[in-house]
């Protein structure tokens, strides 16, 4: 830098100080307001928006854990076994000869009684 432009920097730094002490000294207590206090609800909409989102996660949640549990076909109830076979016959049973129903072969104590 050149030796002139050293030399203007403390004057313009002193016009600055003295311009904003100015401007500064033109401000009153009566010129500056209050600020209006807040109104509305204390809870922010953002708030209130993150609780009721929260509780309806919370809903939904407990909605798929009933479901879950509660309706047949669900990934917890076992698969039912499914039903027993009949079992093969390996050999027939041995045949008996057909015998002729006569009334003389029936014994007629058990055919009399009352």
């Amino acid at each position: 830098m050149n030796p002139d432009a050293e030399d203007r920097r403390p004057a313009t730094e002193d016009r600055l100080r003295a311009a904003l002490a100015a401007r500064a000294a033109l401000v009153t207590h009566h010129d500056l307001r209050h600020d209006a206090p807040p109104q509305g609800r204390s809870w922010g909409v953002h708030r209130a928006r993150r609780v009721a989102l929260a509780a309806l996660g919370v809903a939904a949640a407990v909605v798929a854990v009933c479901l879950l549990v509660l309706l047949p076909g669900s990934p917890l109830d076992p698969a039912p076994a499914p039903p027993a076979g009949t079992p093969g016959i390996t050999e027939p049973p041995p045949s008996a000869p057909p015998r002729p129903a006569s009334p003389s072969d029936a014994d007629p104590s058990v055919i009399g009684q009352p």
